[in-house]
């Protein structure tokens, strides 16, 4: 079957291939950050998971790629690019969990045994559930375990703004490793590619796009926490917890639903999430969440493509601001950052799916 084909093939990483076409330079960092090419060679680059032994298993959205990245050496530069799996529907998600890879395509959830052991010659992959819609609009995913084991999956909506009779659009869905006892966890929730647990409270928090064509400004992205299973976030009804949609929002109330935990920039396209629970970074980093923003495209002056902050006191956000920038020049970007995953040694990863390439944030203070 084609979406099976399975083989490894290696990339050669040339150092000057990386420094013309991926002007690290130019990417503005807060005193004693520094940002250098971890990978270089990785097309379409989009979600992340690491495994125990350090390989980062890396999905594709439009490449039907999955890479796998190897530091042989440990000197924080990738010395290897296997693709891993080839042929794949968008298979965008992946999440690690007891020696298996799980990639997310859009109608189904593949596992891929032993992986770290069979890596030169991958396995042939598990299908553990393929009961998903087949929408491509919004219908690539974003997966990962939660701390309660389950392996939680979106479905975006099959649209820009609309309501389903199925209530699996627009939600995020939990499943049982195996495949089993799938559910509805989160509703109203119209395209979220990014989520984490709180490290202490181990509450969910997620992003989630705006729809389009509100205007420049409205309406904004999301990030959202939930505190329990069921809550409703208001799409299609409401966005930004405050925005009455023109066509959905009649009768309905915004207070009926769940606001936002704090209301990002509009159309930045919010993706990948992280609370920063690394030591590396300075204290007052330390269970803060960074977002990667992927850019806008419909909004007349384009915003984003950058790294995001939110800080948090008590599980409340009091600010949101820029951390690292640069990959937009004018109305040109050079790259767009896709995800962020904290490395064992505290550093962080970013994806970027433009320029095909993921990056290594440090800290060295000086």
């Amino acid at each position: 079957m084609a979406s099976f084909v399975m083989f490894a093939s290696l990339f050669l990483l040339m150092a000057s291939d990386k420094d013309d076409r991926l002007p690290v330079n130019t990417i503005r960092l807060p005193p004693g950050f520094k940002i250098d090419v971890y990978a270089g060679n990785v097309p379409d680059a989009r979600s992340m998971a690491l495994s125990p032994n350090g390989t980062l298993y890396v999905g594709t959205r439009t490449g039907g790629k999955v890479y796998a990245i190897l530091d042989n050496d440990k000197d924080n530069m990738a010395d290897e690019v296997l693709v891993i799996a080839s042929g794949l529907n968008m298979p965008n998600g992946v999440a690690y969990m007891n020696g298996s890879l799980y990639v997310a395509e859009i109608s189904r959830i593949l596992r891929y045994d032993d992986i770290d052991d069979r890596i030169q010659i991958p396995p042939d992959p598990v299908i553990v559930n393929d009961s998903f819609p087949s929408d491509e609009w919004h219908g690539w995913k974003f997966i990962r375990f939660g701390p309660d084991g389950m392996l939680y999956v979106p479905v975006g909506a099959p649209c820009n703004v609309c309501l389903r009779e199925d209530e699996r659009y627009a939600t995020i869905m939990r499943m049982m490793p195996d495949g089993t006892g799938l559910e509805i966890y989160a509703k109203g929730v119209r395209n979220t590619v990014g989520f984490d647990w709180h490290p202490d409270t181990e509450e969910l928090w997620f992003t989630d796009n705006g729809r389009d064509w509100l205007g420049d400004d409205l309406p904004p992205d999301e990030l959202n926490r939930a505190t329990e299973p069921g809550m409703h976030f208001g799409f299609p009804y409401c966005h930004g917890g405050y925005i009455s949609d023109p066509d959905y929002g009649k009768g309905r109330n915004c207070s009926e639903f769940a606001p936002p935990a704090i209301n990002l920039g509009p159309h930045v396209a919010a993706l990948g999430m992280r609370f920063y629970t690394g030591s590396m970074f300075p204290e007052e980093y330390r269970g803060q969440i960074f977002i990667a923003e992927h850019g806008s495209w419909n909004r007349k002056d384009p915003i984003g493509y950058r790294i995001t902050l939110v800080k948090i006191v008590n599980s409340t956000p009091v600010s949101y601001g820029v951390f690292a920038d640069g990959w937009l020049k004018g109305r040109e970007a050079w790259g767009r950052p896709v995800d962020v995953l904290v490395m064992p040694d505290g550093s962080m990863l970013v994806s970027d799916d433009k320029a095909g390439a993921i990056y290594r944030i440090s800290y060295d203070g000086e």
